[in-house]
């Protein structure tokens, strides 16, 4: 039988959970059209109703718009970022 160690609670800070990948990664996330405005504040206006997908920095922060996610991995590959999918 393998032993298995087990942490039950850990407490890490926003801060800490913000920085956490920051450089390496950065995650894909399919939006809809109507989210655009506050999430890319410079960006012209898009018809509603399109499905898009955002390239966002480990903290958050948004990198790109595109309308496809393999050009958005395909940004993060550019950058030297590690992609992953959000839900």
């Amino acid at each position: 039988m393998t032993a298995v160690n087990v942490v039950e609670h850990v407490d890490v800070s926003t801060e800490a959970l913000a920085t956490l990948g920051e450089g390496h990664i950065a995650y894909v996330k399919q939006i809809r059209s109507e989210d655009v405005p506050s999430l890319f504040p410079q960006a012209p206006r898009i018809a509603p109703g399109l499905k898009l997908f955002a390239l966002h920095s480990a903290d958050g922060t948004p990198i790109m718009l595109t309308d496809s996610r393999e050009a958005a991995i395909a940004n993060a590959w550019s950058q030297e970022l590690q992609a992953v999918s959000v839900h």
